[in-house]
């Protein structure tokens, strides 16, 4: 029996692999690998996903009015120009599905999250990198790879896993100065971390190419819900809900979306905390002389002498049931990403790395 041949594309894609959750023989670890909050979500989504839960024999709305109204009015958004996924990455898939193919391209910063050429890839598309300047992404390099094949743009303003920013002014340009036929998409996982920062909304309202995406994942501390959103001019989002499935957000997962995004106190809580304790980490890093860029997430990236250095700076770390995120496939060899946890959780990630730069 001959095997059914994927497309072209689909065995060139190596698998995602997430940050680690376990280490063998022990039960309290602290997760630092994934970016979670610290503090999990608020206590109002915890009780309307306790409320929901009696309902699941229920299908789920399919059009997620009562979400998107949620969304809408929290950040001053039209209703109809918003789209709810399966985390942010479903819609940063469907985008790539509905305008790119093969014979296309879709282009982001060379440390770009790994998603981008795993969505491009399943697509049928080329990747393409372009390269970033001191671990910030560089407009100029961007506009320079653009080609007419080009379709799609993936930027995340902050980025991950560098955690720097550029200014709305160079995003601006980089939209300004696309061709016609290519979108920007601005993946807005860790926005709310940035104090009056929109994600690009503005953008978004103001041109008819760029397309913004967010996240419950992050400060709203709901990963394990999965549960994203997009702001796009009318037109995508009529073509984005022709290929979205019809039941693919849980009656539970948007009932605790709504209470989230209605809770901005204990989003501007966590985002508080999260700012004091980056300063923290970040100065505690430097004091140790780990190289650290000022990040604009909820996330540092400590830079060490070498790739020998951060992995035994790791493998310390583990032996004291702490798992940050080794990050080499993203071109950072040399480097850890360190999600900033607790203040208690950061002391802890500081004192370790103290005891191993004495050691070193």
């Amino acid at each position: 029996m001959t095997a059914m041949t994927p497309q072209p594309g689909i065995m060139d894609i190596s698998l995602y692999q997430g940050g680690a959750s376990h280490i063998e023989g022990m039960d309290d670890v602290l997760k630092l690998s994934s970016n979670e909050n610290p503090f999990g979500p608020g206590q109002g989504a915890v009780e309307a996903i306790r409320t929901a839960a009696a309902s699941l024999h229920r299908y789920p709305s399919t059009d997620h009015k009562a979400l998107r109204q949620a969304i809408a009015e929290e950040h001053g958004l039209e209703a109809e120009r918003i789209i709810i996924g399966v985390g942010s990455d479903e819609i940063l898939t469907l985008l790539a599905m509905a305008y790119a193919g093969p014979g296309d391209a879709v282009l982001y910063p060379e440390h770009g999250f790994s998603l981008y050429r795993i969505i491009a890839l399943a697509a049928g598309a080329t990747p393409v990198v372009a390269a970033e300047d001191g671990r910030h992404v560089d407009v100029d390099a961007l506009l320079a790879a653009v080609t007419p094949a080009t379709r799609l743009v993936y930027l995340a303003n902050p980025a991950n896993p560098a955690g720097t920013m550029i200014s709305a002014i160079e995003v601006a340009r980089l939209a300004d100065h696309l061709p016609d036929q290519c979108l920007l998409v601005l993946d807005g996982a860790y926005a709310e971390f940035v104090e009056g920062y929109d994600g690009g909304a503005a953008l978004v309202a103001s041109r008819d190419n760029v397309v913004m995406t967010r996240t419950f994942s992050k400060i709203y501390g709901l990963g394990g819900l999965r549960v994203g959103w997009g702001y796009a001019p009318q037109e995508i989002i009529d073509v984005l809900n022709r290929i979205r499935g019809p039941f693919n957000m849980s009656g539970v997962a948007l009932a605790g979306a709504e209470a989230a995004v209605r809770d901005q106190d204990y989003v501007a809580r966590c985002r508080r905390v999260n700012a004091d304790e980056r300063v923290r980490l970040t100065g505690g890093l430097h004091q140790l002389g780990i190289g650290c860029d000022e990040s604009h997430a909820n996330f540092v990236l400590a830079r060490f002498a070498d790739e020998a250095e951060a992995l035994a700076a790791d493998a310390l770390l583990k032996t004291q049931g702490i798992l940050v995120r080794v990050v080499k496939g993203y071109g950072f060899a040399d480097a850890l990403r360190i999600t900033v946890g607790r203040p208690e959780d950061n002391t802890r990630v500081l004192a370790v790395l103290g005891a191993f730069r004495g050691a070193t």
